[in-house]
């Protein structure tokens, strides 16, 4: 749940273990956590990109129409849910080769849990600054690597060096999640789903 969150920033270890302890369905978590932080980027791209806007050298200010934000912005939505879906899945499957037998709601709490700080940091969209964005999303992907690393052995009970190689093959399972996510943006900006500016 939410509640998780601050502690996940200020002491990560022992918060996994409250977290490992928690019996979730898939549903309860998606509805108080998953739903709600993925709203967080999507709906600051929408006010960022449509309010805001962004400057490419010394021109003015770049925005998207408030249709063509929404349609790209409901799609970002749903690939983020389903991001963490399949992240959870693979790390289900995963779980066998290194002896732990968590479930599949257990699985699907850690992936959420662990994309919580990419979530969070989708607030940066606010202001579509190049530099913003990427600073953020720099120490966002850095600290989320960190739960990763540090969260897993604890989180499925398994020894470091095993929790090691697991979150390795986690961090290249996401790494392939996030390629296909952008080839389908390429797609279906093809396909004529692509932004409209604001003339």
């Amino acid at each position: 749940m939410i509640s998780h969150v601050p502690g996940l920033f200020t002491h990560p270890d022992q918060e996994w273990q409250e977290i490992r302890r928690e019996d979730e369905s898939v549903s309860h978590m998606y509805l108080t956590h998953i739903l709600i932080l993925a709203a967080i980027p999507a709906v600051c791209a929408f006010v960022g990109s449509t309010r805001v806007g962004w400057t490419v050298g010394n021109g003015s200010a770049v925005t998207l129409t408030q249709a063509s934000a929404l349609q790209m912005t409901v799609m970002a939505y749903l690939a983020m849910l389903a991001g963490v879906a399949v992240m959870g899945a693979f790390i289900h499957w995963m779980a066998q080769t290194y002896d732990a037998n968590p479930s599949r709601s257990q699985c699907l709490v850690f992936a959420a849990y662990t994309a919580t700080p990419l979530f969070i940091g989708g607030i940066a969209a606010l202001y579509p600054s190049l530099w913003l964005i990427m600073l953020v999303g720099i120490a966002a992907a850095a600290y989320t690597t960190y739960l990763l690393y540090s969260g897993l052995p604890t989180f499925m009970g398994i020894p470091s060096e095993e929790g090691f190689m697991f979150s390795s093959s986690v961090l290249a399972v996401g790494l392939v999640v996030l390629v296909a996510m952008l080839a389908c943006s390429v797609i279906a900006w093809s396909l004529g789903v692509g932004p409209v500016y604001v003339s």
